[in-house]
């Protein structure tokens, strides 16, 4: 399974930038990420199971990782890369 979705229509000047963020984010973290355009996914007979021009239409760009949504509209790099790299030991003090 694909950890980062990006959800984006044709057209979209912030799907595109939004596109250049989660590619760059998860080439440094060597994630996989996939792309779903919205319009497309939502035709009558869709797998996908999910009318996703009702549900994110007014939001697209969206990001979800692992199911979970983390951003939409203006994707922030940083915050998709605290999403996907783990957190290692912290200090006690």
């Amino acid at each position: 399974m694909t950890r980062v979705v990006l959800y984006g229509r044709a057209g979209c000047h912030l799907c595109d930038e939004a596109r250049e963020v989660v590619r760059a984010v998860c080439a440094e973290t060597g994630d996989e990420w996939t792309e779903v355009d919205i319009d497309a996914a939502s035709v009558p007979g869709s797998s996908v199971g999910r009318d996703l021009v009702d549900e994110l239409g007014e939001l697209v760009p969206v990001v979800e990782v692992d199911g979970v949504r983390q951003g939409y509209w203006r994707i922030d790099a940083a915050r998709l890369r605290r999403t996907l790299t783990p957190a290692g030991p912290r200090p006690l003090a």
